[in-house]
């Protein structure tokens, strides 16, 4: 419920019309969900959590894998759509607007119009749904009428709701190598939108209106003064003559036109700190409203506030027409005449507009440029686009994605999941003969990626690519070749070598990983790859998968520093299953068959994460278990780098991801150590990291690894919260020199202690009144 609270108070309290448009939305999905849930329409958990749904449709998904009940294909029609339709025959069945458009795709004339669209890579493929009639008509162009017809029959129940077709483009969009994060106009609409935040604006205001009007109103009332202008002394107090002794002879006409002229800037802009009451400005105008010329109006004390009132601005400014103040409104003026963020956002927003909306952008540097003459009424030829604008637009670049990484567009493994299906795609459409049905196929598995994944439970997996039924079809079509699966192994290769080096700090994420486990397949790489699991949903239970990978990795990694660090059991371990506890024990859960004694040496291994019972959760036991089997698995690290060969030229890279990585832990964990929930998700991420590290280390020679680790404790404080890791950092120079761990995890005849990320009860990290005080608010009754 916390989400659907948060998004209803940012709908609520924002005071920016597309922000509060964005939470009301996410709010009508998040009543969806709750709605769905509360009537059994919707079933957490399952592969098919809408009632009477294909697996296949492509679900509304809110963050948490939850599904809304809404088809993301069953879309309004488009502006083209409506134009289509327009156009058609009045004796086209269907009972929708979008039911008539699907079925006259399926016309001879609406077939021509898809293969024309496929030949001149004119269409676009934004959901995998809309790519269903592209393969029906390439079906019976080629002959192939009874695949065909059995897609259209699996197809029309929903014909009347999902949108089957893809969207037409004017520009052509050939397949490259390049690949962009967002498209042109997803960039293009928030800096078109942008807006002067209203603290900027009232300052513009202040600059161009209401600074000129009070230095007037200064002015009139120093020509009052007979004397010397009144000051302050260096104690505070008013020195000088005393205003309305002197009255010139225009002095009531242009007190009258001032003000009107104060009447009307306030009725365009009625806020400002000139309204304070107890502001210079507020007590000069509200007695210029009384005074007509009469002192003999005013009461003394009113004189005396007109008097203090000038000695405070001629000591802060200067008096009126001296250098003093002309040099500080010519320093102004300069402010107020310099273009907003917005006006200059405006200005490249236009420049986008010159690219197709849905491609990328070829090059940065004719919208990164400075402002050209005639480009804007608002903005000075010669300005320069700010850094944060040009890191928007780089969004959309298109570069190879090494280039991207560098640029830092790609920052961390889950961004490079998102572009990483714009090269698969292509990979795994290499074995597909034909070019036009080749680029439908890359097109729908790139848009196939997109779909967000489902929370699941009893080991049920995500919809797979191949259960699309029109991707199905193509299956006869797909021919394995050997150039095909080398290319793909070559791209793999690559993208293990870019993570590791881009971001070696961080396991990979799970798209990641289904991602590099379809180009496994392509290549023919038996690699079994595992995903991280989330901590409140576990059930216990691993399947053979993770049997498979912790044999591999006990076995590639037999004698390391992360075997001894970790204590990895030997390889013959899981050579063969252990015996079932009895006769009624079944390997199979829910139809998958499952590893046991891989799941009982979690367990065991856990033990020394704490075994607090006092600790009502059961999220922290699970968490210390799945870590555990990170742990015997690497997590995916030597699977790839092992399965890949990609041994030596690790070998070279490892210094430099160690000591990064060792890097990182020391300012992760240095940061401030202020709410109990985020130190918890901090020493995770920490210890996810120190693992990296370890791993990173036992490709090093034995004299360089102690350097490292030599090096990383002359970096840590000593006080703070990064000083813990001293032990943290002696117990691996303990195993480094031949030690060991005993299984509670500390260092046996050494100091050092084994880093885990995960604790039952307080973490020996987290200082004692932390914890408690946390503890204290969690079990609390």
């Amino acid at each position: 419920m916390g989400q659907l609270w948060r998004a209803m108070e940012a709908a609520r309290s924002s005071g920016d019309r597309a922000t509060r448009a964005r939470a009301g939305a996410k709010v009508e999905r998040w009543q969806a969900v709750l709605s769905g849930m509360a009537t059994g329409h919707l079933a957490v958990g399952s592969r098919t959590p809408v009632a009477d749904t294909p697996a296949w449709v492509t679900l509304e998904v809110v963050p948490g894998g939850f599904a809304t009940g809404r088809f993301v294909a069953e879309a309004p029609l488009d502006a083209a759509e409506c134009e289509r339709l327009a156009s058609l025959p009045a004796d086209v069945p269907g009972t929708t607007d979008r039911e008539r458009l699907n079925l006259w795709y399926l016309s001879d004339e609406g077939q021509r119009e898809l293969l024309a669209a496929v030949a001149s890579t004119r269409f676009q493929v934004v959901v995998p749904e809309q790519a269903a009639l592209l393969v029906v008509a390439w079906l019976l162009e080629n002959d192939h009428a009874e695949p065909a017809l059995d897609l259209v029959a699996e197809l029309r129940p929903l014909m009347h709701r999902l949108r089957f077709t893809p969207t037409l483009v004017a520009v052509p969009r050939p397949a490259g190598v390049a690949v962009r994060l967002e498209p042109v106009a997803t960039v293009a609409e928030p800096l078109r939108a942008a807006a002067t935040p209203e603290q900027i604006a009232m300052m513009g205001r202040t600059l161009h209106t209401w600074h000129p009007l009070y230095d007037r109103l200064v002015a009139l009332w120093c020509e009052t003064v007979d004397g010397e202008l009144p000051t302050l002394d260096p104690n505070g107090r008013v020195t000088g003559g005393w205003p309305c002794q002197v009255w010139p002879s225009d002095w009531l006409e242009r007190r009258r036109q001032w003000l009107a002229d104060y009447a009307a800037a306030d009725a365009q802009s009625p806020g400002g700190r000139h309204r304070h009451p107890r502001s210079n400005f507020a007590r000069l105008r509200t007695t210029l409203d009384r005074v007509d010329g009469d002192a003999t109006l005013l009461a003394p004390r009113d004189v005396g506030w007109v008097r203090r009132a000038l000695a405070n601005t001629t000591t802060a400014h200067g008096a009126p027409g001296s250098e003093r103040r002309a040099a500080l409104r010519v320093a102004q003026a300069a402010i107020a005449a310099a273009p907003t963020h917005a006006a200059i956002a405006h200005v490249v927003a236009a420049r986008l507009d010159r690219h197709p909306a849905d491609g990328g952008l070829p090059a940065l540097a004719p919208i990164a440029q400075d402002v050209r003459p005639g480009e804007s009424l608002h903005v000075a030829p010669g300005t320069a686009v700010p850094a944060h604008i040009i890191r928007k637009v780089m969004r959309a670049l298109e570069a190879p994605v090494e280039d991207l990484v560098g640029l830092g567009v790609i920052t961390s493994g889950e961004v490079l999941a998102r572009v990483l299906p714009q090269i698969s795609s292509q990979v795994l459409a290499a074995n597909i003969a034909d070019p036009d049905l080749a680029a439908v196929y890359a097109q729908t598995y790139a848009a196939f990626r997109r779909r967000r994944s489902l929370l699941l439970l009893n080991l049920e997996h995500q919809v797979q690519f191949d259960e699309l039924p029109w991707v199905g079809a193509l299956s006869p079509f797909r021919t394995r070749t050997r150039e095909a699966a080398d290319t793909a192994r070559q791209t793999l290769s690559q993208t293990t070598l870019l993570t590791m080096s881009a971001f070696p700090h961080a396991i990979l994420p799970n798209p990641l990983v289904r991602e590099m486990g379809a180009l496994a397949a392509q290549a023919e790489v038996k690699l079994p790859l595992v995903e991280e699991v989330a901590a409140d949903i576990f059930t216990g239970t691993f399947t053979v998968k993770w049997r498979h990978s912790a044999r591999v990795a006990s076995g590639a990694l037999d004698g390391t520093l992360y075997a001894r660090y970790y204590d990895l059991p030997a390889a013959s371990t899981w050579e063969a299953p252990a015996p079932p506890p009895s006769r009624r024990w079944s390997p199979r859960r829910w139809g998958k068959e499952i590893a046991e004694d891989f799941a009982q040496l979690c367990r065991v291994r856990a033990v020394e994460a704490g075994d607090d019972q006092r600790r009502r959760g059961f999220v922290a036991r699970n968490g210390a278990v799945l870590e555990q089997s990170q742990i015997l698995t690497t997590h995916n690290l030597v699977q790839l780098v092992h399965g890949l060969d990609l041994d030596e030229r690790l070998v070279h890279l490892a210094p430099d991801l160690a000591e990064r990585s060792l890097t990182w832990v020391v300012q992760r964990q240095s940061q401030p150590w202020r709410e109990w929930h985020s130190t918890l998700q901090m020493l995770k991420n920490t210890a996810y990291a120190w693992r990296q590290a370890v791993f990173y280390l036992s490709f090093c020679p034995a004299e360089a690894q102690l350097r490292a680790i030599d090096q990383f404790m002359s970096t840590l404080p000593a006080e703070g919260p990064a000083a813990g890791l001293r032990a943290v950092a002696d117990g691996l120079a303990h195993v480094a020199r031949g030690g060991r761990f005993d299984e509670r995890g500390f260092a046996v005849g050494g100091t050092g202690r084994r880093f885990l990320g995960w604790s039952v009860g307080r973490h020996w990290l987290i200082p004692n009144g932390m914890f408690e005080r946390a503890s204290a608010r969690v079990n609390r009754p």
